[in-house]
């Protein structure tokens, strides 16, 4: 490097660099489509959100929990793509991928600014950029609500760091109004004020480990992040409301089964980030987990956790990027458990920063003694990449289709039931009814109590005439998701079919307390009591 180069001329380069590459490597996305899971319901058959910005829909996005989720700036920001590039999936994927390459170099100036190291600093925002666990929030339109949310968690840290060195009101003011944003984004990043405290710690040096009033100064660091806690409380209190409905009961997955999962989940995620293999849209709950497994990875948990603090004083990255990792995670890692994934690599897109920083210190650390550190550290670093370059590009490639999406899911893990079902929708989508079916089969098979294969499954032997043997997949289903309205008025219209009015009544009753405004439900409940017996065509869930 020339040494005529200024730091700022450095910093500069090496943000070109980033943008770069990552735009390079993610380039192949641009030509894909949507996908068929989720992204109709947050973008292409949503009316809210496919006929662009006005007042009206933006009211919409802060009034309603579609989807489990109250984000409306998530909502707002896929009608500004609407109304920007209409239903061409290039522009969608063009801003998700602007999103993470703004996120990439704010992440960058954080770390540089706040450590001095540019190197380190550079190989943290690259790992951000290309780990092939971030694949899903990039390539997937609907996960707008990661780069989003990301976008505002780093613009966060930036303007903190700023407040944290002059102390001005109005750097807090705009750091608590970016959390407000993110929050807005995806209710996730409600551990942030979590992460600022760790960050009081190191980089930014507020409070010192062992100093003699370290007590104190943490209890006035915690006060003022009092705002920011509250803005947390807030958001888990709706989240909590809104995704009521959606939530897993005590009885269905009870409190040990999902504590478990969450220890052993640490663990996965860590060894995903680390070696990055089989990579799934799904991983869904096993029907037990060994307790063999569970002790080993309380038990590593617990220990490399006590390591780290107990390093706390020479190397503080140490576990400010643990804990940034354990608690980041907490909000999915599924003691409060929303749908079927027992993890997801969407969930890593913010947390597993920690892990980077506690790799790049720690090893700069490791090797200072070495003679050949740099070069050690530079061949490594050069090696981590380059096959973290070679492994998106292939995750990528699966995100092609839906298709190849949970063609490639099915393959690489084992009784996976959600993603059968949802490869046997792909197959069904495309004419090839015979595999859909044996898909939906072999889900039920796996785990009878998935309503969605059972819902499937009925649906088509229903459409294939096996009329006795689709009711009771139907059925089951109903009685598996009695607050989805889909699900109960498809119930209520077989039973309509088959001369049942009276049972199918109380089908279209429970779609109407599910939903509503759901007019075609109000419609059959009157037809049937006026005795005008005139079923509608099935919805499609």
């Amino acid at each position: 490097m020339p040494a005529s180069l200024t730091k700022n001329q450095l910093r500069h380069l090496t943000c070109f660099a980033l943008a770069i590459i990552t735009l390079l490597v993610y380039a192949p996305m641009l030509g894909h489509g949507f996908a068929t899971y989720d992204d109709p319901e947050y973008i292409t058959d949503n009316p809210h959100v496919n006929t662009g910005l006005n007042w009206r829909e933006i009211a919409w996005a802060f009034q309603n929990s579609q989807s489990a989720n109250w984000h409306p700036l998530t909502w707002i920001s896929h009608m500004t793509d609407c109304q920007l590039f209409g239903l061409n999936p290039t522009g969608h994927h063009l801003m998700n991928l602007a999103f993470h390459i703004a996120n990439t170099l704010l992440l960058f100036l954080f770390l540089n600014r706040t450590t001095g190291a540019l190197w380190r600093s550079a190989f943290v925002a690259a790992l951000f950029a290309l780990h092939p666990m971030h694949v899903e929030s990039v390539a997937w339109a609907s996960e707008r609500k990661d780069v989003l949310s990301g976008f505002f968690w780093m613009l966060t840290l930036n303007v903190y760091s700023r407040y944290a060195e002059k102390r001005s009101a109005s750097n807090y003011v705009l750091a608590l109004l970016f959390f407000a944003c993110g929050l807005l984004s995806k209710p996730m990043v409600v551990t942030l004020p979590f992460v600022l405290l760790l960050l009081d710690f190191w980089p930014l040096n507020r409070i010192g480990f062992g100093e003699k009033n370290f007590s104190g100064s943490a209890m006035i660091l915690t006060a003022e992040k009092i705002p920011f806690f509250l803005f947390s409380l807030a958001s888990c209190l709706i989240t909590y409301h809104v995704q009521d409905e959606a939530m897993w009961s005590s009885n269905s997955l009870p409190l040990q089964f999902r504590i478990e999962n969450a220890f052993i989940s640490y663990l996965r995620y860590i060894s995903k980030i680390f070696w990055p293999t089989g990579l799934s849209l799904i991983y869904p709950y096993p029907h037990h987990w060994p307790s063999g497994e569970f002790f080993t990875a309380a038990v590593l948990l617990v220990s490399m956790s006590a390591i780290f603090v107990l390093q706390t004083k020479r190397f503080p990255y140490l576990a400010v990027g643990w804990f940034w990792f354990l608690g980041a995670l907490v909000p999915a890692i599924g003691l409060v458990q929303v749908g079927v994934q027992s993890m997801a690599d969407r969930y890593t897109y913010l947390p597993a920063i920690g892990l980077f920083i506690l790799t790049a210190w720690g090893m700069n650390d490791l090797l200072h003694s070495q003679p050949q550190r740099k070069v050690i550290l530079t061949v490594a670093a050069t090696a981590t990449l380059i096959a973290c370059i070679v492994a998106t590009s292939i995750q990528l490639k699966y995100w092609r289709s839906t298709f190849e999406l949970w063609e490639h899911a099915v393959q690489v893990t084992t009784d996976n039931y959600a993603a059968d079902d949802f490869l046997g929708r792909a197959l069904e989508n495309t004419g090839r009814k015979k595999e859909a079916e044996e898909c939906y089969a072999e889900a039920v098979r796996i785990e009878p109590d998935y309503p969605l294969a059972q819902f499937d499954l009925g649906l088509i032997l229903l459409a294939d005439g096996q009329s006795k043997e689709a009711s009771n997949h139907l059925m089951t289903a109903a009685q598996l998701l009695p607050r989805n309205p889909i699900v109960q008025y498809d119930a209520g219209i077989f039973l309509l079919q088959h001369g049942r009015p009276e049972e199918a009544a109380n089908f279209f009753a429970d779609a109407l307390k599910a939903k509503s405004d759901f007019a075609e439900a109000r419609q059959q409940l009157n037809n049937i009591s006026t005795n005008a017996n005139t079923p509608a065509n099935r919805s499609t869930p």
